[in-house]
């Protein structure tokens, strides 16, 4: 009847047709702009079909439909949101016309039917769902809602509380709970879908099922009291407000919108979602998440590429335990790789064992572990004091103190233990590679990989290049990191890498700002308004005051001209005070214990008196705009300047690393995201207008060519 490439419609026995969504040369299918053709084509043909009986919707891939190609949405996202509602309207009309062919149809749900993939098999009359598929509308973590008629569908099909449910939380949901939400009619074996669904659809077509009335039903406003539609969407918006991101109001628009369009019949509500969808998709969280989406994408695929001359990990070693070797030692042998634990202390081996038991013991009370399973992971971590077999590691991993000389001792013995092509690695988060590496014998071996605490739940590892380290040194790198289920993005080696350079900018501003009088509290207030997960005062509290100052120093030193010794330093006063944040119970704030065992901040009285010493000339109130403007615009500047120094290779990998390491807002996208949206003429003002406070707030000279010429870094 029709072969596309992505569509085809197969004639079956007594009067059914097999519509099958079967791209071409791919592995998944994805509703682009050439599978809506064909899907228009294919409902014309169905619509002029003689003796139809019912269609059966199924899939050729391990998958059923991943969704929308998010490809698309960039170019789409550009355009008018009226012209962006025409274009999703004529979508919605293909999928109303299948909906309305007037024969019970069938989806077949084989795997992941996600977003448009739900979408389009809630316009069937009934669906039959593997046990092992997964079936969601996960716009939502795009900073979008659903926008092919599957707010309308869900609140006919499931009712309003479960279609808000499924919606606001954007989560994949299995087979079992799938079926008890009546989002579908049956679930069974993978070899037995597909004779499930076609025995469904005869029996559908001799009136076994009442799937007309179903149908019907879609296309009439949801049967629910007034009083109780109300109560229902007053009691998510409060959920909404609790719990939704920053600055990401897609689920607010959705309530609103569904509270309006669930009283109108399938063709008005439908319109009203387009409508919603068309505003979201011009917010600036729907941009960037969408970009933080494709970058996901990008640095999945690099990061595969960099790895392909990988050696493979088999032992693996970490030098220095505590909570961050420790970290280190567990994530390796979660993961399947057997990992020697050495230090020169007991204690700190205890330290590192029981960082291992805690996170087993997580995953054990979770149960996402057995018991048994947990005790041959912990097993597989093996505590020393020497260098027993370290002629066997393929890869080992200094994590000891941040001073240079212990360093150099440490790794020069390394070097003498293992085997000679072994790759060695620093966790170092400030000192240079080069600098580590000058008294190795093997400095080709020798590579950074810089994990974020805590290891366990930071994603990223930066892996740091130095100027004699080997393609396959970093390959290996790489590819452990990899294995360890890290996302590692290779940057070149300076002071700081990528992150903490990044982040040393906008600390910077943070200490320049309440030397001139600013309150850090009130700092805090606006960052964490703003869309940080904390406030920059509250985050040296929790990194340490004397690890942050160290780190400040370390790498301020290394762009001297740009970032010159502070005078009036809060970070040195807080040490010098013996005030070393949560470590020690008092920093910026106060903490004390709370019922569960966590600290708990609270205003510390006598800390604006401390400040007063490196407040000058006093203090005073600074507008919210300024604040975030002190502090951003030096953080946008220095990514700049690392992306053009060529220490990390493309925008994506950059912006990924910031939201990976160091909780950068989600809704802006990353630095050079959130620069694109400012537009590089903005930033390049905004930048000038602050000039005074110094060379940190000076763009560089190809910034004001693209300011001068509008370009971006995002090219899409």
């Amino acid at each position: 009847m029709f072969q596309g490439q992505c569509i085809q419609l197969i004639p079956l026995t007594n009067g059914f047709v097999e519509l099958c969504f079967d791209r071409q040369g791919e592995s998944i299918n994805k509703l682009d702009a050439r599978a809506i053709h064909e899907f228009c084509e294919s409902v014309r043909i169905l619509s002029n079909a003689q003796d139809l009986r019912g269609v059966l919707m199924t899939s050729s891939k391990e998958v059923f439909i991943v969704g929308a190609d998010i490809t698309e949405f960039v170019e789409t996202f550009k355009k008018s949101p009226g012209a962006i509602f025409e274009e999703i309207l004529s979508k919605n009309d293909l999928f109303s016309a299948f909906e309305d062919l007037g024969v019970p149809t069938v989806a077949a749900i084989n795997g992941f039917a996600l977003g448009g993939g739900l979408e389009v098999a809630l316009t069937c009359s009934l669906r039959v769902m593997s046990e092992r598929a997964k079936v969601g509308l996960p716009e939502v973590k795009l900073g979008l809602i659903p926008g092919f008629g599957g707010t309308v569908r869900m609140a006919r099909t499931v009712g309003p509380a479960t279609a808000i449910e499924w919606i606001c939380s954007g989560k994949p949901v299995d087979a079992s709970s799938a079926l008890a939400a009546g989002v579908v009619d049956e679930v069974v074996a993978p070899h037995a879908l597909r004779e499930h669904a076609l025995a469904m659809l005869a029996a559908a077509a001799r009136g076994e099922h009442d799937w007309a009335a179903r149908q019907e039903r879609k296309r009439r406003p949801v049967a629910l009291a007034t009083d109780a539609l109300d109560s229902v969407v007053e009691s998510a918006r409060l959920k909404v407000k609790a719990q939704s991101p920053k600055h990401q109001p897609a689920s607010a628009v959705y309530l609103d919108m569904m509270h309006a369009a669930c009283r109108e019949p399938r063709d008005i509500a439908i319109r009203l979602e387009v409508e919603a969808f068309s505003r979201v998709a011009k917010t600036q969280a729907a941009s960037s998440l969408v970009q933080c989406f494709l970058n996901e994408q990008t640095i999945k695929k690099i990061a595969k590429a960099q790895a392909a001359t990988a050696a493979q990990v088999r032992n693996g070693a970490v030098v220095g335990a505590g909570i961050m070797g420790g970290g280190i030692a567990y994530t390796s042998a979660l993961n399947g790789v057997a990992v020697r634990m050495k230090d020169i202390s007991d204690a700190q081996l205890n330290l590192g064992i029981s960082e291992a038991k805690k996170q087993l013991n997580k995953l054990v009370k979770s149960g996402r572990k057995s018991e048994e399973t947990a005790a041959a992971i912990l097993k597989s971590i093996m505590p020393q004091l020497d260098d027993t077999g370290f002629d066997e590691v393929d890869v080992v991993i200094e994590a000891v103190v941040e001073r240079l000389g212990v360093k150099h001792a440490v790794l020069t013995a390394l070097e003498r233990a293992v085997r000679s092509d072994a790759v060695i690695a620093s966790n170092t988060s400030s000192l240079r590679i080069d600098d580590i590496a000058a008294p190795l014998a093997r400095p080709e071996n020798f590579v950074g990989m810089h994990f974020f605490n805590p290891v366990p739940v930071m994603p990223l590892v930066e892996v740091i290049r130095g100027s004699r380290t080997a393609p396959e040194t970093v390959a290996t790198a790489v590819g452990y990191c990899l294995a360890m289920g890290k996302t590692p993005i290779v940057v070149k080696d300076c002071p700081g890498f990528l992150v903490n350079r990044v982040l040393t900018a906008y600390m910077r501003g943070f200490l320049e700002i309440v030397s001139a009088g600013a309150d850090f509290a009130e700092v805090d207030r606006v960052m964490e308004a703003f869309g940080w997960p904390m406030g920059p005062a509250y985050l040296e509290d929790v990194v340490g005051m004397d690890t942050g100052s160290h780190v400040s120093d370390v790498i301020s030193a290394g762009y001297a001209e740009r970032m010159p010794r502070i005078e009036h330093d809060a970070l040195r006063l807080m040490v010098a005070h013996q005030r070393f944040g949560q470590k020690n119970g008092v920093g910026f704030y106060r903490y004390e214990t709370d019922p569960n065992g966590k600290p708990r901040r609270a205003v510390a009285d006598d800390t604006h008196k401390l400040l007063a010493q490196i407040q000058p000339h006093g203090t005073r109130r600074f507008g919210e705009d300024e604040i975030i403007d002190r502090l951003m615009i030096p953080l946008v500047l220095e990514a700049v300047r690392a992306l053009e120094e060529g220490v990390v290779g493309t925008p994506a990998e950059l912006d990924m690393a910031l939201l990976l390491g160091i909780g950068f807002p989600a809704y802006l996208g990353g630095a050079l995201k959130f620069a694109d949206w400012l537009g590089a003429a903005e930033l390049v003002v905004r930048a000038d207008r602050l000039a005074a406070l110094g060379p940190m707030y000076q763009p560089t000279e190809r910034l004001r060519d693209m300011a001068r010429a509008g370009a971006t870094f995002y090219h899409s």
